[in-house]
């Protein structure tokens, strides 16, 4: 018997009970599409991660407080107060750090921002007359950035994002206008164009003051949540990297780096830590995805078994007019491969499409630049599985098909 007989008999087979062949396939078919949406969604979120880091430019290095997470105990360390005023000066002396460019202290939270009757909550990031350079920002759409003599007299001045503008001030003018934080009044100096997401920050919904105004009258402290540097070029980044480790050794009285009160990150540190993760997080739910596919597997494992004992006097009939064990093992393992390879492309079908529906919704609602990607061996991956599963799970009732004796089989009732 040629294999296009085996294959027409298979689908007679699949097409007379149709419903059973429906209920059949459906584990397949949640089970790849798991597997690719899975798949998908981790791409794109590591790469929306990635370009978030991008953001930052190749040539920038991050200083935190606390030591380098290894663990869930270490995460409270990056609220701690170890990176000071007496820290940036050292920094800031060409003769400790030879090879930096610039260095911008940090200091952010959330805070409740009004005018006249509004109120809204958002971003207040304390930084430097050097915040647009370093984050690659436009020129405000209207007014201009604070200066660096700002910083230096503690001035009440901010640059809000558009989002910010708009609640507060909606069509009206904000240049000159005061926002009112925490008892004091900011004096609206500049506008940012919309911006939206950008290096871990959404700039529409952020208030940018002098760190040394955000300092003292918002937060009440005297540290930095944070250092952002600038190597003077990509060559150097390392040797930066070095000295600030030992001027910040230095100045904290620190001689055994397991020691450190803070931890250097470069972007390129981040994006591999960036795809260490989600290289994991993608194992961890696709092996969890995996599991519908070995039910959806056995489900078919245990529809053959039934086929094959109602379809009893049938394969009697065919061995009494000549087929032979290996024709009738063929049938059988045909009828499963269709069924999982179809369910494996309804599967691709279902996936590609929640995945295009969840991208929508992302870029839609969030305002995230999420990118619709979906991974060539994730589909390839999808059908070689279906597949493979249609074999090892069809083949246990192929085998009791093909092995059933003519005369018993005749006699079945």
């Amino acid at each position: 018997m040629t294999f296009k007989n085996n294959l027409k008999t298979a689908l007679t087979g699949l097409r007379t009970h149709k419903v059973r062949t429906i209920l059949t396939i459906l584990g397949i078919v949640i089970g790849i599409a798991s597997v690719i949406l899975v798949m998908s969604v981790s791409r794109g979120a590591e790469r929306l991660i990635l370009a978030q880091i991008q953001g930052l430019g190749t040539k920038t290095i991050a200083v935190l407080p606390g030591r380098q997470p290894t663990g869930p105990s270490d995460f409270a360390q990056i609220f701690s107060d170890s990176l000071t005023e007496r820290d940036l000066t050292l920094l800031q002396r060409r003769e400790n750090v030879p090879n930096l460019e610039n260095i911008m202290p940090v200091v952010f939270g959330g805070e409740s921002a009004s005018y006249e009757s509004e109120t809204y909550r958002l971003t207040i990031f304390g930084a430097t007359d050097l915040m647009s350079k370093i984050f690659d920002l436009q020129q405000p759409a209207q007014g201009s950035f604070f200066t660096e003599d700002d910083v230096r007299r503690r001035a009440e001045v901010a640059v809000i994002g558009s989002e910010v503008k708009e609640k507060l001030f909606g069509l009206n003018n904000a240049v000159g206008e005061r926002i009112r934080v925490k008892n004091r009044n900011f004096r609206v100096v500049g506008v940012l164009p919309k911006i939206g997401q950008k290096s871990f920050f959404n700039f529409d919904q952020m208030m940018i003051v002098p760190h040394s105004a955000a300092q003292q009258y918002v937060f009440g402290i005297k540290y930095f949540h944070r250092f952002i540097i600038e190597a003077d070029s990509e060559e150097s980044i390392a040797r930066v990297v070095r000295d600030v480790e030992t001027t910040l050794r230095n100045s904290h009285g620190i001689s055994d780096p397991d020691k450190d009160d803070f931890h250097v990150e470069t972007t390129e540190d981040l994006a591999e830590t960036v795809g260490a993760i989600t290289q994991v997080l993608t194992v961890l739910l696709v092996s969890i995805a995996a599991i519908s596919l070995l039910v959806g597997g056995v489900g078919i494992m245990n529809i053959m078994l039934v086929s094959v004992t109602e379809r009893t006097r049938e394969i009697g009939l065919r061995k009494a007019v000549g087929a032979t064990r290996r024709v009738i093992l063929k049938q059988f393992l045909i009828e499963a491969i269709i069924l999982t390879f179809v369910g494996g492309i309804l599967g691709i079908v279902l996936g590609v499409s929640l995945y295009l529906l969840i991208s929508l919704a992302i870029t839609q609602f969030l305002g995230l630049r999420w990118s619709f990607s979906v991974s060539v061996m994730s589909v390839v991956l999808g059908l070689a599985v279906s597949a493979f599963i249609g074999i090892v799970f069809g083949l246990y009732p192929a085998q009791k098909a093909s092995q059933k004796s003519p005369i018993e089989a005749l006699r079945y009732e």
